[in-house]
């Protein structure tokens, strides 16, 4: 029996009891997909399987690995495993010749440990996903809108997280002119903004935050035979912070189309991006979140790029999303209350009818490493549902050791291109100047105005310590009237420059006072 040929990818099925072969044209996989079913039964193995396939066609492959099992892509399968016997029997049922074979495999890790570091810049994450990051109110999104509306227009980097910091130290210090431009800037919410970045940190985002950032022409790389790379992020840690890991990984489908070029249908992709967990980006996302994610995945298939959801239920996923998902592969739901029971009807009436047996009945039956599939057809048209025995992974089935691993990302060419942080001059940097330029500024012109009165020493020496209490008078005289806002606080900056505390304190205002700095 074929089992795969020009275009397509065998994922399954093939004997009497199990329908024709099932396969995944190459040529429509940028239709997007869903990989659904409960805890179980067999969705990472089928996510594996996919991964391969598209893999040895020469499509390269992005996927989060939250269990720590799909490192076994880097690894062929072997006769030595539990399992091997069981998959023999599984290929012969479907007339599958199995082969055992690794997959070139890229390794990345947010925290740097498990993979190549991956990073972004804070310009680059935008207003949007950041307040979708820190569930800020619409007010706290407002005022984090025209911090980045300033960075713009002053021409200050926003790279890490000490680069936001001290800009909206800056925004609240002048929040008095910004509300006259662009609409109220409150302290409180400055405050709050505040806060959450402090969450942040605490989380680990400041090491997803600065440069290098990640560049996309390195996730669409092929190896030397030809075939693609599969990106594997190590996601096992991330994902006690599921907020951060649905956020970063919208954010690079979000780069993918805005910056790819349109390349219309193609014979076959040139990225295929799988969210696994895919029911953490919707979950408590505001209507304006979930429609951009609408927009991306309508679009983003014009770029060349497929994306496939991996969640439990199909219900997880918004209705006018799921619409667009063409191709699918279906696990078992088990429907032990009447929400469940409800969620399998929905589920079976999105796939075309087969007269040969009732969906609904099949998506309960089914067990592990069997699913319901429909692939499209020529002109797009969704297959007609079938019972699927899903074949055998021809990579290793489970993790591979941490010294391999270390092995993989010690031999690849991108290890030194990451390895290191870069830290060069941005908008804390800038900031940092300008307010010592003024305080050193304000403190000359003071001595100056000192220097130039007599009177002003008469005055000081009359304040002066007398006796064995400390007056009330020993502190400085308020600012005149005439001065503006900038140059009260570079005065008051002034008076304490000259130490060391001063500078300490210089720094402290403008961000330096945060954990690592």
């Amino acid at each position: 029996m074929e089992q795969s040929g020009e275009g397509l990818l065998f994922v399954g099925g093939g004997s009497a009891e199990y329908g024709t072969g099932q396969y995944l044209r190459l040529d429509y996989a940028n239709r997007h997909g869903l990989i659904a079913g409960a805890t179980g039964t067999g969705k990472t193995v089928t996510l594996q399987i996919l991964a391969q396939g598209f893999s040895d066609a020469g499509v390269p492959v992005f996927l989060s690995d939250v269990k720590g099992d799909l490192s076994g892509l880097a690894h062929a399968g072997s006769a030595q495993h539990k399992l091997h016997d069981a998959f023999v029997d599984r290929a012969g049922k479907i007339g599958l010749d199995l082969q055992y074979a690794s997959a070139p495999v890229t390794f990345w890790d947010m925290f740097g440990q498990d993979g190549h570091p991956v990073r972004t810049t804070i310009s680059e994450m935008g207003p949007l996903l950041l307040a979708r990051l820190m569930e800020l109110s619409d007010a706290q999104e407002g005022v984090l809108n025209i911090a980045f509306r300033v960075a713009d227009e002053q021409g200050l980097a926003l790279l890490d997280l000490k680069d936001l910091q001290a800009l909206l130290v800056w925004v609240g210090e002048n929040r008095k002119t910004l509300s006259l431009r662009y609409g109220n800037v409150s302290t409180a919410s400055v405050g709050a903004i505040q806060r959450r970045l402090l969450q942040l940190e605490g989380q680990g985002a400041d090491r997803l935050f600065g440069e290098p950032a990640l560049a996309l022409s390195d996730l669409m790389r092929q190896a030397p035979d030809g075939r693609g790379m599969v990106n594997i992020l190590a996601a096992d840690k991330l994902m006690a912070e599921p907020r951060l890991y649905a956020t970063f990984l919208l954010w690079l489908l979000s780069e993918l189309f805005e910056e790819l070029p349109e390349v219309g249908d193609q014979d076959k992709p040139k990225l295929v991006f799988f969210f696994d967990e895919a029911h953490l980006l919707f979950d408590g996302a505001p209507k304006a979140l979930v429609d951009k994610v609408e927009q991306v995945a309508r679009l983003v298939r014009s770029k060349g790029v497929g994306v496939y959801f991996v969640t439990q239920n199909p219900e997880d996923i918004p209705e006018d999303i799921l619409g667009q998902l063409g191709n699918r592969v279906q696990h078992a739901l088990r429907a032990f209350t009447a929400k469940d029971r409800a969620a399998l009807r929905q589920a079976a009436q999105n796939y075309r009818e087969n007269p040969a047996f009732d969906i609904e009945d099949a998506i309960r039956e089914v067990g592990v490493g069997e699913a319901v599939t429909s692939f499209l057809e020529r002109k797009g048209i969704p297959g007609m549902a079938e019972r699927t025995l899903i074949r055998p992974p021809s990579s290793q089935l489970g993790p591979i050791t941490q010294a391999d691993r270390a092995a993989i990302m010690a031999t690849s060419d991108l290890a030194q291109k990451y390895a290191q942080s870069v830290d060069r001059e941005s908008a804390f940097e800038v900031l940092s100047a300008r307010a010592e330029a003024a305080a050193d500024e304000a403190a000359r012109a003071e001595a100056a105005e000192e220097e130039a009165d007599p009177r002003e020493q008469v005055y000081k020496a009359g304040r002066r310590y007398t006796g064995g209490r400390v007056s009330r008078s020993t502190s400085r005289p308020r600012s005149r009237r005439g001065d503006s806002v900038g140059e009260a606080f570079a005065k008051s900056m002034a008076r304490s420059i000259g130490t060391r505390a001063g500078k300490a304190l210089v720094r402290g205002v403008l961000g330096g006072l945060f954990r690592g700095r």
